[in-house]
């Protein structure tokens, strides 16, 4: 507990009158900071601090990176902006070497202010002093890291522009004119003015920067998928010491990375994107250690020998291998659709999908919960939005919440028993037959785009016969894979382990998984719990 004489020290606090001095003193928190430990983070409610001992540093998100943006010594405050204008942290507050510094919550302030009108009045001339800074700070545009130059309609340069969005990595859009060469795009142009022309996704990861390649032949821990129960494994395994590799095919956040808004998970009132998500756990995996690489999967498991094929040859040892690969988007049984793929029509949706679907009229496949946050995106951007419902109504499939987020938006009509038997085109999607399965009649649509989302399934064909799968191709783990005939040892196997003894399996992929992001995340945390357990069974 802070003494009176230590809040008489500082210089603010120095002219109070003894009452103001005294509430302070059993009032306020005490806290002693490690290193590195964060007191306040950026978004945070308000509260106000002061340094007592040590030294504070403030950082910053920008452009996708934490920076540094100031420093806080003993007797200054932080805080002010909040406390001010009634705002969440524009910043967050970590120690920079062992600080000790006290904590005024909003009753507290506010309490000190009604006994010492001077405490706000100097508040608020600090707030004013940094809200300008704050401002240009923010406002900072990222420098692209490459140019995207293809027509507007191209189902390529759509497959780059998804890839380098979901991937974080800032880049600039220049369409030409459509009757451009397709086959010499995209174009990618990197800073020095070199040209690629239609270069595969491994190729742009490679030329943006990215991680293609694992920087070791042996780890503690392989995960085969980056959404969110992967990655949540990745930073469990990664703080704890485990040296991690993550493969992924395509980019961190897996399926839920495409979700544009997820208002289910606790901790983000007012929702969050599945970019967002995502973007925070690959940075929080990759600052404690854990290695990623994109645009590759594994091709084979080889559990005798703890062996990780990957699809380029290259061979990894892992004891334990976390299988967290997901599922893949049910493809609509229509003829002649793939002819459209990435140019009219695409499974799944996510932000970045708004520049296709601006000022088009757009029909989404599908009653899940994927479907309907995708409508009420696209309702934005889009000239009319269709939820095409196979059933009678949303109920059956659909969570409350977005069914009366729908009834609500006038840019978004419901065609029950309405299902896709055909699309028509040239050089891109131009309509889109619709049957109605309560009389029988078929119409064209104009839609130019369409979002399929009618379900998943898990792709694990791939996968060794030592490792069981139930009758639709996901994988039993704990109890339900010490029943399968694969299932050889004398223990039972350890929760979320597999027939093959350790394997994981975590999400979508499992047997079982209950399809929600939070589940997930939970799921990659005790991965790792279980896998300390199976390491120390192996010692």
């Amino acid at each position: 507990m802070i003494t009176t004489a230590e809040l008489r020290a500082i210089p603010a606090f120095a002219p109070l009158p003894q009452e103001a001095i005294d509430y302070l003193a059993t009032a306020v928190e005490d806290i002693r900071l490690a290193p590195g430990e964060y007191f306040a983070h950026e978004g945070d409610d308000r509260a106000f601090f002061v340094v007592i001992e040590g030294r504070a540093e403030l950082t910053k998100v920008v452009n996708g990176e934490e920076r540094v943006i100031g420093e806080r010594l003993p007797g200054r405050f932080f805080g002010e902006v909040p406390m001010t204008l009634s705002t969440p942290f524009p910043a967050s507050g970590r120690a920079a070497e062992p600080t000790r510094i006290i904590r005024l919550d909003v009753t507290v302030f506010y309490t000190l202010a009604a006994m010492a009108p001077s405490v706000p009045a100097f508040v608020a001339s600090l707030a004013r002093k940094y809200v300008d800074w704050l401002q240009t700070v923010a406002a900072e545009q990222p420098a692209a890291e490459a140019r995207v130059i293809a027509p507007h309609s191209d189902a390529k340069t759509h497959e780059a522009v998804v890839f380098l969005t979901r991937n974080q990595v800032p880049f600039e859009r220049i369409t030409v004119g459509e009757e451009a060469d397709a086959a010499t795009y995209p174009v990618i142009e990197l800073p020095n003015g070199r040209r690629f022309e239609a270069p595969p996704l491994r190729e742009i990861a490679k030329l943006v920067g990215l991680e293609i390649e694992p920087s070791a032949g042996g780890y503690d821990v392989v995960i085969l998928g980056a959404g969110p129960c992967g990655l949540t494994a990745a930073v469990n395994a990664a703080a704890e010491g485990l040296h991690t590799l993550v493969v992924e095919c395509l980019a961190p956040g897996g399926q839920a990375g495409t979700s544009t808004r997820i208002e289910n998970y606790t901790g983000f009132p007012y929702g969050i994107s599945g970019d967002d998500l995502a973007s925070r756990a690959l940075k929080q995996a990759r600052r404690l250690g854990a290695e990623i690489v994109v645009t590759r999967t594994a091709v084979a498991l080889r559990p005798e020998r703890e062996q990780i094929v990957l699809d380029g040859g290259e061979t990894l040892t892992a004891p334990v291998v976390v299988i967290s690969t997901g599922v893949e988007w049910r493809r609509l049984p229509v003829p002649d659709i793939d002819r459209f793929l990435g140019n009219g029509i695409f499974y799944g949706a996510a932000r970045s999908d708004s520049t296709v679907a601006r000022g088009a009229d757009i029909a989404i496949v599908g009653a899940g919960n994927s479907a309907g946050q995708a409508a009420i995106f696209f309702s934005r951007f889009a000239r009319s939005v269709t939820l095409l419902v196979r059933g009678e109504s949303l109920g059956a499939s659909m969570s409350r919440y977005l069914i009366d987020q729908i009834a609500a938006n006038d840019g978004i009509r419901v065609k029950t028993r309405g299902e896709v038997v055909g699309v028509h085109g040239v050089n891109g999607l131009e309509a889109v037959d619709v049957v109605d399965r309560s009389t029988g009649e078929t119409t064209t649509r104009p839609y130019t785009v369409l979002f399929v989302m009618i379900g998943a399934d898990a792709a694990t064909d791939w996968l060794p016969e030592q490792i069981a799968r139930d009758e639709h191709h996901f994988i039993p783990t704990g109890s339900d894979a010490a029943v399968t005939p694969q299932w050889t040892q004398d223990r039972r196997p350890f929760g979320l382990e597999t027939s093959a003894p350790g394997i994981f399996a975590v999400g979508d992929v499992r047997s079982g998984s209950v399809k929600r992001v939070a589940a997930a995340v939970g799921e990659g945390g005790m991965a790792i719990a279980y896998a300390h357990q199976y390491l120390a069974l192996r010692r």
